[in-house]
């Protein structure tokens, strides 16, 4: 297993905050790489899959675009774009909201709910993470960035 310093040829980081960031960015960027061809098998972004994962949780409740923006693990300018191409794909279908005439209800569909259920093992990269770390670890690592991102600014 290649050492950060060797994927991205660094002779020697100046301290372990330095090598840390690198780390986690390198990381964050490899992962994002590697959902984004596993949805892509299934013709989806990964904000797509992101989004059909917020509409099933309120299932049978419907979402509106804000509260998409606030649950999206990735932020996007353009939610509305973003809701076109997916209720397009019939993976969602789109209603007024009758308490709000400029928000719109979305619901994902029985279409969503199938292809979600199809790719969601392979988007939770238990195949890779198995193979590389015990769930001990796991745990570990989830606690160290929790803990890491409690001393952060918005």
């Amino acid at each position: 297993m290649p050492k950060i310093e060797e994927l991205v040829k660094v002779k020697q980081f100046a301290n372990p905050w330095h090598r840390v960031t690198i780390n986690v960015i390198y990381t964050s960027n490899w992962l994002n790489v590697m959902l984004e061809k596993r949805a892509g098998a299934k013709q989806l972004t990964l904000q797509q899959f992101n989004v059909l994962r917020v509409l099933r949780g309120q299932f049978p409740s419907p979402v509106t675009n804000n509260l998409l923006k606030e649950r999206l693990l990735t932020k996007t300018p353009d939610i509305s774009r973003l809701v076109d191409r997916i209720v397009g794909k019939g993976l969602a279908s789109r209603a007024k909201n009758h308490e709000d005439k400029r928000a719109v209800d979305l619901l994902i569909t029985d279409k969503g709910l199938q292809l979600l259920s199809e790719i969601e093992q392979d988007m939770m990269l238990e195949d890779i993470l198995q193979t590389s770390i015990s769930s001990d670890d796991c745990l570990q690592l989830s606690e160290l960035l929790d803990k890491f991102r409690g001393k952060m600014d918005d």
